[in-house]
């Protein structure tokens, strides 16, 4: 009998997503003769038996397709005992030799404590995010697609800002951690970027620096910051986050946003210098994959199905220089990867010298 084998996609949409179910269903019947359960809606779907079949020719076309095919959600299947039970049963249910979940943190997270709660519930796990933030990968798909993005957006910011005269700051996404806004920034030449590993002053590290340029002659400046970039309390405390909600999903994540337009208009009242603020939000992990990405996709999902064929189980795809492998998962799967301490030193690296 052919081995079954669910696919799911959760949290967050991510370009490449397709690109990973078409690579794992080529893969898995071409050369195993495996048969492809697809899981609507994430966790949301397992725990509802919300299912459709995946067959080649569902899949054949959806590469340069963004978002998820089989949709997505927020839903954490080990909230609850009840829900922890309901997804094992369901998995059993339903039939399933493995489980390829497809996620960030938290949909990995959850298949790693469900396959540590019962080693039958077979998973299989592949990195996404455009964050970048991912334990055990050193590169997620999706990074690409949304950093060309944003780095295309900064490009037309620098013609208008030059035409105004003013400071255009760019929010841009990343929660915790700084791979966006500073590979962005660098890309999109940045005055400023301000990233969540460094938490900042706004008169030393973002006032000062504007006045220097604006007193040597600079008519337009361009500030990026992660929309989880920390305003320094003092030197003691890691600094605090500015939150467009407070009320936390399923995972106990806040909802982050906001810290540009309150930027914009610090930088109005100390510097006197006109200023507007853009948030790029979900353009920047919205639209067709990058060519980089639809590669990277497709890779993860052929090492996917090669390691449902090997009879792996708790691991998790991952980029490793140039060798796409499968590692095993641990409880780090939930940590977040951020910027090493070399990359944080090039955020400053641009900045105007204030000599303090």
């Amino acid at each position: 009998m052919a081995t079954r084998v669910g696919i799911l996609t959760g949290g967050g949409d991510c370009p490449g997503l397709n690109a990973v179910i078409r690579a794992a269903v080529y893969r898995g019947k071409n050369e195993y003769n495996m048969e492809f359960v697809g899981i609507r809606y994430g966790w949301k779907g397992l725990l509802e038996k919300d299912t459709i079949p995946l067959n080649i020719d569902d899949v054949r076309d959806t590469i340069a397709i963004g978002g998820t095919m089989l949709r997505t959600s927020r839903t954490n299947p080990t909230k609850t005992e009840k829900y922890i039970k309901t997804a094992i049963k369901n998995f059993r249910d339903l039939e399933l030799d493995y489980l390829i979940a497809i996620g960030g943190e938290d949909t990995l997270g959850a298949a790693f404590k469900l396959w540590k709660i019962d080693n039958d519930f077979r998973v299989v796990g592949v990195p996404k995010t455009i964050d970048n933030d991912l334990w055990g990968t050193d590169v997620t798909f999706g990074f690409d697609t949304a950093i060309n993005l944003a780095v295309e957006a900064i490009d037309h910011l620098h013609t208008t800002a030059r035409s105004h005269n003013r400071v255009m700051v760019v929010e841009l996404m990343g929660r915790h951690a700084g791979w966006i806004t500073l590979e962005a920034g660098i890309g999109g030449g940045a005055d400023i970027i301000l990233i969540p590993e460094v938490p900042f002053d706004i008169e030393k590290d973002l006032c000062e620096p504007l006045r220097k340029l604006k007193a040597e002659g600079r008519e337009y400046a361009i500030v990026a910051v992660s929309e989880g970039a920390k305003l320094k309390v003092d030197e003691d405390r890691d600094g605090s986050l500015i939150i467009q909600e407070v009320d936390r999903d399923e995972f106990g994540h806040v909802r982050l946003g906001g810290i540009a337009k309150a930027l914009a208009e610090q930088i109005e009242d100390r510097v006197g210098w006109e200023s507007r603020f853009v948030v790029l939000g979900h353009l920047q992990r919205g639209g067709p994959p990058s060519a980089f990405d639809r590669v990277l996709s497709t890779r993860y999902g052929i090492a996917a199905a090669d390691a449902v064929a090997e009879g792996l189980s708790g691991v998790m795809i991952a980029l490793k220089g140039s060798v796409v492998e499968p590692i095993e998962m641990t409880e780090e799967i939930k940590n977040i990867k951020k910027l090493p301490e070399e990359y944080r030193r090039m955020a400053k690296l641009f900045s105007p010298k204030t000599g303090k």
